[in-house]
């Protein structure tokens, strides 16, 4: 089960730096058409049509794909000045007081965002770009990531601390 819950958290960072190499890709070309455009003076300007909303897409997808993967690997910020005041014993509490809070937080707005999604593709919602995209398709990768978030803070608090000084990611 370990081998399958880190390949799944490896896939989301994964699938969200495809994304972010997918924004840099979309914006340069459109920066190269745009010094086509001024350099050769075309008569018709160039343009990615909707590039603009395909970046904001591809950005929203990658933030939340990337939840999971940062924090099994450590990568979220946490201030442990408070916490390391305490004795060990009293450390473990308080890290399964505050990922008890962060799963029922990430539960909560994983159920939301999946209720989001389905009205949106129920309601068959589009973007008002040049190329209108069906709003679910977006938001269901905000989902699945908030999903993936939620799996691996309940991965973490249900695997056992090793030592007294807990990391929470690993």
């Amino acid at each position: 089960m370990r081998r399958h819950l880190n390949g799944l958290y490896n896939v989301s960072g994964a699938l969200a730096a495809i994304l972010i190499f997918a924004i840099c890709l979309l914006v340069s070309a459109q920066v190269v058409a745009n010094l086509i455009t001024k350099i050769f003076g075309t008569s018709v300007a160039l343009t990615i049509p909707s590039y603009a909303d395909f970046s904001g897409y591809f950005l929203a997808a990658s933030s939340f794909m990337a939840l999971a993967y940062t924090f099994k690997h450590d990568g979220h910020i946490r201030v442990l000045l408070v916490r390391d005041t305490f004795t060990p014993k009293v450390k473990n509490y308080i890290d399964r007081l505050v990922l008890t809070i962060a799963a029922v937080t990430a539960c909560y707005m994983t159920y939301y965002m999946a209720l989001l999604t389905l009205e949106a593709y129920e309601f068959g919602d589009q973007s008002f770009g040049i190329i209108a995209i069906p709003l679910f398709i977006p938001q269901f990768f905000v989902f699945l990531g908030l999903l993936i978030f939620s799996i691996s803070i309940i991965d973490t608090l249900l695997s056992p601390f090793e030592t007294d000084d807990v990391v929470l990611g690993e």
